[in-house]
């Protein structure tokens, strides 16, 4: 989807234009959060609103698309802009003493330009889409797996309503009526030729906005939008080792392309469930694990799950309670590739139930005396 000229992403987001990365990213995630389509289900405007939320982002959170869009506004992103012509016909018509985009264009007869975006929007917004092929938007969607999917792995399936180009009338949005005709003023090409200075580019042909015909009528299956709505059923597979906030991109499901284009694509958004007894940290995980006095004290060979099936682990004499035991290569796989976390057993001694302090009670009195002391003496502010 190409940028709006209309539209200043730095509004949408509601950030100044001094805004770091930082705030950038927290006012989107704020918005996002708010209006998400799956928050909003069926809110049309909800969803128009994410949309814009999610390119103004995607435009400011990146160092170069930001540099083009201060400088040249929303057309320095458009498919075929080139920033050094560019500053080459603003440097050619200061030298010519244009003071103004709007008096250059209006002395000779054109359409009138106030800013690069105007003029830099006219030449390549319009080029691009009406005579190349563009490639459609990328998209977003959140996707939620529990904690053990997201160390393992999982196939799974999503429905996602996404657009798609019509087949009808091939993205055009336009069909051909009974006076369909040639357009005069461009002779079929659907761009006129304008411009002074360095730089010779055409613009859309104001007559028939692009099509090179005149007498369309709007496509009856999309309306003249030229794409339509479609819920599709997607088979994704979430590799192993993602975490809550990764990214998984599925080729080719995103925005529909523009004149044959090839579709954007999209980006599912992982959110994990947290796990009731696990804990993550990076992609090493963690594991509190009860022992016995007696396996604690003499030591002991126990079994414990991992997220790859039960091992066999150590536990040394003389263990003290929350002592780690690390199990090498059983944490989460690195998404980078080249290995895994580790798993760390933190052992928890336990103390039998008061019920069986009777039972035990002498056994207790020798286990007390073996302290030589009081363990708190040295506890002292």
């Amino acid at each position: 989807m190409a940028p709006e000229a209309s539209q200043d992403f730095y509004s949408i987001l509601g950030v100044p234009r001094s805004a770091t990365t930082a705030d950038i990213k927290k006012a989107y995630r704020k918005l996002a959060r708010k209006y998400h389509p799956d928050v909003n289900p069926g809110n049309k405007a909800a969803e128009e609103k994410f949309k814009a939320i999610s390119q103004a982002h995607d435009v400011l959170s990146d160092a170069n698309k930001r540099k083009l869009y201060d400088e040249f506004g929303a057309a320095g992103l458009q498919a075929g802009f080139d920033p050094a012509r560019a500053r080459e016909y603003a440097a050619w018509q200061s030298q010519a003493g244009q003071s103004d985009f709007g008096d250059f264009a209006g002395r000779r007869g054109g359409p009138r330009y106030s800013s690069f975006e105007d003029v830099f929007g006219d030449i390549f917004d319009a080029g691009a889409q009406s005579h190349g092929p563009t490639r459609g938007a990328d998209a977003e969607h959140e996707i939620h797996i529990g904690f053990l999917d997201a160390v393992r792995g999982v196939a799974t399936t999503i429905s996602l309503e996404r657009l798609e180009v019509c087949a009808t009338c091939g993205g055009s949005g336009q069909q051909r009526g009974p006076d369909a005709t040639t357009c005069p003023e461009c002779g079929g090409r659907g761009h006129v030729r304008t411009g002074q200075g360095p730089i010779a580019f055409s613009r859309t042909c104001p007559r028939c906005g692009g099509a090179g015909e005149i007498g369309l009528r709007a496509c009856a299956t999309c309306g003249g939008h030229g794409h339509v709505r479609r819920t599709e059923q997607l088979s994704v597979r979430i590799p192993a080792g993602v975490d809550n906030g990764s990214k998984v991109r599925v080729a080719g499901k995103g925005g529909p392309g523009h004149a044959g284009g090839p579709a954007g694509d999209l980006y599912l958004i992982v959110r994990v469930t947290p796990h009731p007894l696990l804990d993550r940290r990076g992609d090493d995980l963690y594991l509190d694990v009860p022992v016995t006095i007696g396996e604690a004290t003499l030591g002991a060979q126990i079994t414990v799950p991992t997220p790859d099936g039960e091992v066999r682990v150590k536990v040394p004499a003389g263990s003290q309670s929350g002592r780690a035991l690390r199990v090498r290569g059983h944490g989460a796989p690195h998404l980078s590739g080249g290995g895994r976390g580790d798993l760390y057993l933190r052992l928890m001694v336990q103390v039998p139930g008061n019920g069986a302090a009777e039972r035990i009670k002498s056994a207790i009195e020798t286990i007390e005396s073996a302290y030589g002391g009081n363990l708190r003496q040295g506890l002292r502010f």
